[in-house]
């Protein structure tokens, strides 16, 4: 809606960017004279609405925003091959206002958003106690925490500090609650008998992914982060990405609610570590991505201001996921140094019962590490060897002790449990 006095401007601006209009009076009597209507490439919305803005159309006035599902017109194809080669980034981008607007949509009311994040919590909670990975999944699709972690990057790059500590706050709330809500029904389950009473859940291959995280877990986390705001830029579902952002957040901060219920403090600190680097990484991606898209402030007189909250939130971001990607890092050096310990405790285990009799069979290996720094340090081997009936078994034990205590350069306990084993 035009206000007076401001009709040639929009008119002369309108002209200016070859846009084909269509204006009509106003004649309600208010301070608008006139409505202007024109079709747009998506590509042509911001700088268009900049142009508007400089001819004196601002928020105190009306713009409203439609999404068309064709236009037919020569001069259209024209205009919007015309700002695609102009835009550097290609025109599926959408404006600085849609992108905002898009973000106050997937706001929803508080009550709503507690009540969702806590079911979604309790259906994780049941689906790694249950160890059933669908529904586990199925958590994740009431999840509704894409909204808060995109809000907080995107009010960021447009200097919208209200959006940005909406995001925030929202953010930590949806993992406190969810946390919350683990753990009071992990507590409840237990207390009440509703799972077996000598249930431990670290033997779940669905809680014990969460417990050792490793550096993958940042791809994960990044990965979330771009698509979400990619989603929301290019009018893709965000609801389909929404379920990536849960998939980060909300197995975790319910196996962090199991590892209090269960008081199992590794899993607490595990769990907990991939909530942490998760958030801050789906945080971190958004936001270099929105900058690099040319998001910016409408007024430019403020894209300093921008600029310093966006590289002062990058540097935070980005030290205290280094920070916490030393422990991931550890994780992972840990799982190498474990699985390559056994590999070879394995082969001379295997060897040294050949050299003995070829007829003794490793059946199962046991290796057990401790320590509080990673490297852990191997202590103890259990190996389980299967003979023939009649089998002389003596000095198999120092034998195994002599042979693993070579390929480790150190001294271990070894036990060896022999296995009668008859065929028929």
């Amino acid at each position: 809606m035009i206000p007076a006095g401001k009709r040639a401007a929009v008119v002369r601006a309108l002209d200016d960017e070859g846009v084909d209009y269509v204006v009509t009076d106003e004649t309600s009597g208010r301070e608008y004279t006139a409505v202007a209507t024109f079709p747009l490439p998506t590509a042509a919305v911001e700088p268009v609405l900049d142009r508007l803005r400089e001819a004196g159309i601002d928020e105190s006035t009306y713009t409203v925003i439609v999404a068309a599902e064709t236009v037919i017109s020569r001069r259209f194809e024209a205009l919007e091959e015309e700002y695609e080669e102009e835009s550097e980034r290609g025109g599926d981008r959408i404006s600085r206002e849609e992108l905002q607007a898009k973000a106050d949509g997937l706001a929803s009311g508080l009550g709503t958003y507690v009540l969702m994040t806590v079911i979604s919590a309790v259906i994780a909670t049941a689906g790694l106690l249950l160890d059933s990975p669908a529904t586990v999944v199925g958590s994740m699709v009431i999840a509704p925490l894409i909204g808060p972690a995109m809000s907080a990057a995107i009010g960021t790059v447009v200097d919208d500090e209200a959006l940005f500590r909406r995001g925030v706050r929202m953010q930590i709330l949806g993992v406190a609650v969810a946390i919350l809500a683990a753990t009071l029904f992990a507590f409840a389950l237990r207390s009440l008998a509703l799972v077996p009473p000598g249930l431990d859940p670290l033997e779940l291959a669905e809680v014990s992914e969460r417990l050792a995280p490793n550096v993958l877990v940042l791809v994960v986390a990044v990965g979330a982060g771009i698509a979400g705001i990619v989603s929301l830029m290019t009018g893709v579902s965000a609801t389909l990405v929404g379920v990536m952002i849960a998939v980060a957040l909300i197995p975790p901060a319910a196996a962090v609610g199991i590892g209090i219920a269960f008081r199992i403090p590794q899993l607490v600190i595990g769990a907990g570590v991939i909530v942490a680097v998760n958030v801050l990484s789906i945080n971190l991606s958004a936001l270099v991505v929105l900058w690099y898209e040319g998001y910016r402030p409408q007024r430019w007189f403020r894209e300093d201001e921008a600029r310093a909250a966006f590289l002062k939130r990058v540097a935070v971001l980005a030290v205290a996921i280094a920070l916490l990607s030393v422990f991931l890092g550890g994780v992972t050096y840990e799982s190498y140094v474990a699985s390559t310990t056994e590999t070879d405790i394995r082969a001379a285990a295997t060897d040294e019962l050949t050299a003995i009799d070829s007829e003794f069979e490793l059946l199962e290996l046991t290796v057990e590490r401790t320590g509080t720094v990673p490297p852990l340090e191997t202590d103890r081997v259990v190996i389980t060897v299967g003979v023939p009936p009649g089998s002389t078994v003596k000095g198999t034990a120092p034998a195994l002790d002599d042979r693993i205590e070579t390929v480790l350069d150190r001294e271990v306990a070894v036990e060896v449990r022999t296995v009668t084993v008859e065929r028929a």
